[in-house]
């Protein structure tokens, strides 16, 4: 338990920014699922939506909530499945 005035600001700052962290993670994730799930289904849109991913890893690199080497994976692994989708259209 933190005892100084100092200790319990940092404790109130890292609950914020942990609860910050975890949003941005979650949007990013959900948009994972949506791009894949367009893959899968072969659905409309699956451009814009990847480009929508994108954003968002690049906007939590950037902040860094994930490694900017986690975000460029991830880009690649997905766009590398978007191609083939369009491929096989």
């Amino acid at each position: 338990m933190a005892h100084s005035r100092s200790a319990k600001k940092r404790v109130r700052q890292a609950e914020t920014r942990r609860g910050h962290n975890r949003e941005i993670k979650a949007q990013f994730r959900s948009q994972v699922k949506k791009v894949l799930g367009l893959i899968s289904t072969k659905g409309e849109g699956l451009e814009k939506e990847f480009r929508t991913l994108v954003g968002w890893l690049d906007k939590a690199a950037s902040k860094r909530v994930i490694h900017r080497n986690t975000a460029s994976r991830y880009k690649a692994r997905i766009s590398a499945r978007v191609a083939a989708a369009a491929v096989k259209k």
